[in-house]
């Protein structure tokens, strides 16, 4: 399977940071501690941290589509 696509869904992200700890290659968080996927990094960047840190975001605002 490969990614797709990663999204945050910024009405449910709580800017736990977990998302950029976990895969920081393709997540960053914006001034106030959000989370944002790294423009150009919207199909994972072949990163294998992607679906971890979408499962260890406490609100699941990180949707990952796969092949």
């Amino acid at each position: 399977m490969s990614i797709t696509r990663v999204s945050i869904d910024s009405d449910l992200c709580v800017g736990s940071g977990q998302c950029a700890a976990t895969a920081p290659g393709v997540f960053s968080q914006d001034d106030d501690g959000f989370g944002l996927v790294i423009p150009g990094k919207e199909d994972g960047s072949g990163d294998p941290r992607v679906s971890e840190a979408a499962r260890a975001c406490p609100s699941r605002a990180i949707s990952v589509d796969e092949d």
